[in-house]
């Protein structure tokens, strides 16, 4: 009997996962790595497994830790959520061999389509058909550069056992092979334990389409309609809807049909997902399989009213699916965006920090977040950025778009940067709300949707400092707001009113003067609101828009005031003149790390000269490689890290002259 289920995963998909369990009755067990002791998944646990380590290698990735603290906490099942260990045979095996159920399909199955190359060879012999690709079993680079040339550039290299973009790189030309195949190998490596990799034709302006699969242990397989994930970064999700825009009843059928037949070939139990790629022609080609709970299934949820967790905990329980094909529901549209720790700004590289502010939207119909964090948790450089999801569901396709524009609106998060503003602009656009989809959409669309910030001016200043002068704590007659002595205007006998208030944002710094008339402006508008929260009720509805559709958001949170501007979320603090000029004394010359993270291979050494653009340096950052190239041609002077090394952002990990 299942009574006790331990989640072997972490973050957002832990947290779902433990919600449906409890619902159901089960008591939750959470593991964690020693980075992870206090995340929010292990709060919300019945339980708790302290796994060691810190990065996946140590702790999520070791299936012995995994099972032993099964074994201690007296659970009879294991849910491996998505990602780490999720498609890994032998973990499946391993389980079934300590007599504990496994929530995910066969041993057997997971070889058979976890590997992209044995899935290809299935497919072929099934008829589905294929991009034109190798997946062999030779691994070595002539073998890729000879299959390249066949295909024809552009290739893209992908790892034959894992998926979300890690280990996944787009070759336009031969010269460029040897090295994207090294570094994509590298990745997978890390991620899944497994650097095979297989290799097939680029196509040009394809829709990524899925199709949900879900199967018992009584021989029912049935299909859950399908999502469309085309609009990607990298080759990551950002945004997945179900159904897919402009499919064809016909179409739907088809596709359906094909994954439903791919999974009962191989005895396929529990939830998975068939990828394919669909040209404007309406022609579809076998992608791969993920054997797992897919990131994007809470879209499948909206639209049948389901719950996936629900059904993969019963048919591991060895119930028969509760309903057939015919009664599938598809009802209304939904929309989801993935939430990320990264800068945009910066090459979408991954951010770490501290998040000080975290509010997500306010629940209601078709509203829906799944998330893995809470304000003041840590963002570590070891995993996968996404904090969360978004979730919004309509009668059709506009009415999930809108509202889920005003959730976008209404999430704010301080203290580390986010996609978040990105996400806004890529579902406000118009070529998205004409449901113009496919894999090229943010490359095509980049000069809308990487728009540069835009100069913080002198009237957000000076409203920075109005704002914060206005909601600087007083330990004077707090009891009394009409008390001249709990004013903050300044006043001075004799002289006019004024204020010099030092404030930084973004490493810009101001000084900027602020009047009592302006502030006691503002103490009358917080006092006529809301004398309880001035900042959050008064000015965020009573300022004026600064560019966007509603008035901006500001919010004050301890000693940092976050103001809306240009559709992002500043961060402003006020600094001391004195201090900052004694700091300003800085190394120069030198190359810093944009983020924290591992040195993975040093390209330069002391004395060697360099050419702008050269890649000197490759860090590794939740599990994904990113190049530090030279901005200018230069002569390394001295070299101040090595591989393996841990380093935090800001280190100096080299010094250059220029040439």
């Amino acid at each position: 009997m299942l009574t006790t289920l331990l989640i072997a995963n972490r973050g957002e998909i832990a947290c779902r996962v433990m919600r449906t369990a409890k619902a159901m009755g089960l008591t939750t067990v959470a593991v964690h790595s020693a980075v992870d002791a206090d995340a929010r998944h292990t709060r919300e646990a019945d339980i708790r497994i302290d796994l060691g380590g810190a990065k996946p290698a140590d702790s999520y990735l070791r299936a012995d830790k995994l099972i032993e603290a099964a074994r201690a906490s007296g659970a009879q099942a294991i849910h491996p959520g998505y990602g780490f260990l999720s498609e890994n045979a032998e973990f499946a095996r391993a389980c079934e061999t300590a007599g504990l159920i496994f929530l995910g399909p066969p041993a057997s199955a997971i070889e058979a389509m976890g590997s992209k190359s044995a899935a290809k060879a299935l497919m072929e012999q099934a008829g589905v058909p294929l991009v034109p690709g190798y997946h062999g079993e030779a691994q070595d680079p002539e073998t890729f550069r000879r299959a390249a040339e066949q295909i024809g550039y552009p290739v893209l290299l992908k790892a034959a056992a894992g998926g979300g973009g890690k280990g996944m790189k787009i070759v336009e030309r031969e010269a460029d092979l040897v090295e994207a195949l090294q570094s994509a190998q590298r990745e997978a490596q890390s991620s899944f334990g497994d650097a095979r990799m297989l290799v097939e034709k680029y196509l040009l302006k394809p829709r990524h389409v899925e199709i949900q699969v879900f199967a018992d242990q009584h021989g029912h397989c049935l299909y859950l309609n399908e999502r469309d994930c085309s609009i990607q970064r990298r080759h990551q999700k950002v945004v997945e809807e179900a159904p897919a825009p402009g499919l064809s009843i016909e179409l739907r059928r088809a596709m359906g049909e094909a994954a439903v037949k791919a999974a009962q070939a191989i005895g396929y139990v529990g939830a998975g997902t068939v990828e394919f790629l669909l040209d404007a022609r309406g022609e579809f080609f076998f992608m791969e399989m993920n054997t797992r709970l897919q990131v994007e299934h809470p879209v499948t949820e909206a639209i049948t009213g389901l719950d996936l967790v629900a059904w993969q905990i019963r048919i591991a329980r060895g119930e028969p699916l509760p309903i057939t094909q015919a009664q599938v529901p598809l009802n209304g549209h939904a929309i989801e965006v993935r939430l990320y720790a990264e800068d945009p700004d910066n090459n979408f590289l991954p951010a770490t920090g501290t998040l000080d502010l975290y509010r997500e939207s306010a629940a209601g119909p078709g509203r829906r977040v799944d998330s893995g964090v809470a304000e003041g948790d840590s963002i570590s450089p070891f995993y996968d950025p996404m904090l969360g999801k978004l979730i919004a569901w309509g009668e059709n396709r506009e009415e999930a778009r809108l509202r889920l524009l005003a959730m976008l609106d209404e999430t704010c998060v301080g203290g580390v940067r986010t996609n978040l503003a990105f996400l806004r602009r890529v579902i406000g656009h118009p070529a998205f709300a004409a449901a113009e989809l496919d894999t090229g959409f943010i490359p095509r669309h980049e000069a809308d949707l990487m728009r540069t910030p835009g100069e913080l001016s002198d009237a957000f200043w000076q409203l920075a400092a109005e704002l914060f002068v206005e909601t600087e704590p007083t330990h004077i007659r707090n009891d009394d707001v009409h008390s001249p002595w709990a004013k903050r205007a300044g006043l001075r006998l004799g002289m006019p009113a004024l204020i010099r208030v030092h404030l930084s944002c973004n490493g810009e710094c101001r000084t900027v003067r602020v009047t009592n008339e302006a502030v006691l402006r503002r103490s009358e508008l917080a006092r006529e609101t809301d004398t309880a929260r001035p900042i959050e009720a008064a000015f965020a509805s009573k300022l004026a828009p600064t560019g966007g559709t509603s008035s901006p958001k500001a919010i004050r949170q301890g000693p940092t005031l976050y103001l809306e501007w240009n559709g992002e979320l500043q961060a402003i603090k006020v600094f001391d003149p004195i201090a900052a000029a004694e700091a300003s004394h800085q190394q120069h010359g030198g190359l810093s790390a944009p983020m924290n993270g591992s040195i993975v291979r040093v390209l330069v050494e002391a004395g060697q000269r360099v050419e702008a653009g050269s890649v000197l340096i490759v860090m590794e950052a939740m599990k994904m490689e990113h190049s530090i190239r030279a901005a200018q041609a230069g002569v390394i002077k001295s070299l101040l890290c090595s591989e393996g090394e841990m380093v935090g952002e800001g280190t100096v990990l080299l010094e250059m002259e220029q040439a």
